[in-house]
């Protein structure tokens, strides 16, 4: 039962604490749109979404209306466009890209994912096209979003994929450098990649979904770090329990959006991705909650133990809001889209191997990273290999999304505007892996995988 007290809590939340639904995103299976004719499959394409997501944003909307919930974004994600695009005779598979993007413009949604493709233990010839053509993809829509999963705890990490992802960021950055890089922002490399994903870019639909799906990822760093400046001083075990109950009252207001939604559209609710995803906003950071904590400055020692401490918190108060909790679920430390991750990285305090250090132990990875310009492709691969090793070891969702940024060196600023902020240009090792990433091959996976 719902008291007044949690009513104006819950206000409070959200006028003064940048509590907010990040996102609603429908999700779509296209498996039975695949057609030999590439035009006749974009075109079934372009209208299941449609048909699907057509009173997706305005039902949004009538619940922010009537409930004083933000909800920032509206979302699609569809099927890996591998899978659906496999059987048409085409070499090009951009216009399938395009197809997603028309029908993104048409429901009104400011991103749509699922131009992706699963190659963690090998390629079919569709996953290959999907890889060629993620530059031009991207450089061509607006709203197209694309994920690639190169490792699993179960098939090890595909070495040849993870050296094809290194290339095709850079040409993705070069096709797309009058934006400083933008297309790379839409453009992840997952480990462990899951089916119910609400968040962009790496959203994709997965086969083992329903037909149709709605998924809710919510936020509310600011809500976090206002509750813990309101116990100075207190042991962990205070920190703890404090982010536990602040978690389970954000993902209960996902909760009940999650199923409005579902019940006004005629979709089964999928999840509540109760991921604390920060924005370049002052007062809405993950490394502002960190070093409410104790920290002079995020990436100090003792930064990856509270993040520790936070993504754990955050997981149990989750699962005890919601039967039905999903996607990536955690904290997540993107630099140019948190304003404490920025300061951080500005003042030399935060590296890119800290950061790697920090992704083993909270959601996701190496998030939304800017590196020179002059990066080798090797280089980036390398780096998706190191954070695929994370995540295929652990057990768990890793991912890289970073812009080699055209023009750009150490100390300069990538600005992309909205949600996506801006990053500073952070330094890379400037040893080469031009031999480590040609061996090809695959890394076995983990003696741990074998559970059957």
């Amino acid at each position: 039962m719902i008291n007044t007290h949690e009513i104006l809590d819950t206000i409070h939340m959200i006028d003064q604490e940048h509590l907010d639904i990040r996102t609603i995103t429908m999700g779509v299976s296209l498996l039975d749109c695949a057609h030999p004719d590439p035009k006749e499959a974009c075109r079934r394409i372009y209208d299941r979404i449609c048909q699907r997501a057509e009173r997706l944003v305005p039902v949004g909307e009538a619940i922010e209306m009537e409930y004083g919930i933000p909800i920032v974004n509206k979302r699609i994600s569809v099927t890996p466009i591998a899978l659906v695009a496999g059987c048409s005779e085409t070499e090009d598979y951009t216009p399938f890209a395009e197809a997603m993007d028309r029908a993104a413009d048409a429901c009104g949604v400011n991103f749509i994912g699922g131009f992706s493709a699963l190659v963690h233990k090998g390629f079919t010839t569709g996953d290959r096209r999907l890889i060629r053509a993620i530059p031009t993809a991207l450089a061509a829509t607006e709203r197209v979003c694309s994920s690639v999963n190169v490792a699993s705890s179960k098939a090890g990490i595909n070495m040849d994929a993870v050296a094809a992802m290194g290339r095709a960021i850079k040409e993705t950055a070069a096709l797309t450098a009058d934006a400083g890089g933008m297309g790379c922002a839409k453009l992840v490399v997952f480990a462990n990649a899951v089916e119910d994903n609400p968040f962009m870019a790496g959203a994709f639909h997965g086969v083992g979904e329903a037909e149709c799906a709605i998924h809710v990822g919510v936020s509310g760093p600011g809500v976090v770090h206002h509750a813990l400046k309101k116990i100075p001083g207190a042991s962990f075990d205070e920190v703890a329990e404090t982010v536990k109950r602040t978690a389970f009252r954000i993902t209960r207001m996902g909760q009940l959006v999650g199923m409005e939604a579902s019940s006004r559209l005629g979709v089964p609710f999928g999840i509540v991705d109760l991921s604390l995803a920060p924005t370049p906003a002052v007062g809405d950071s993950v490394a502002r909650i960190l070093e409410e904590m104790g920290l002079e400055v995020c990436g100090g020692h003792g930064t990856t133990a509270a993040l520790a401490l936070l993504n754990d918190a955050v997981k149990k108060g989750g699962v005890m809001a919601s039967s039905h909790v999903g996607g990536l679920s955690g904290a997540f430390i993107p630099v140019s889209e948190d304003e404490g991750m920025i300061a951080a990285v500005r003042s030399g305090a935060l590296s890119l191997d800290k950061l790697e250090a920090m992704t083993c132990v909270c959601s996701v990875g190496l998030d939304m990273i800017a590196v020179p310009g002059d990066t080798p492709a090797e280089t980036i691969s390398a780096i998706i290999a190191d954070e695929a090793a994370v995540g295929m070891v652990n057990s768990k969702t890793t991912a890289v999304r970073i812009i080699p940024a055209p023009g750009k060196s150490v100390g300069d600023t990538v600005v992309f505007g909205g949600l996506l902020g801006s990053a500073p240009v952070m330094p890379v090792h400037p040893g080469s892996a031009a031999v480590f990433v040609s061996r090809g091959g695959r890394i076995p996976a983990p003696l741990h995988s074998l559970k059957n």
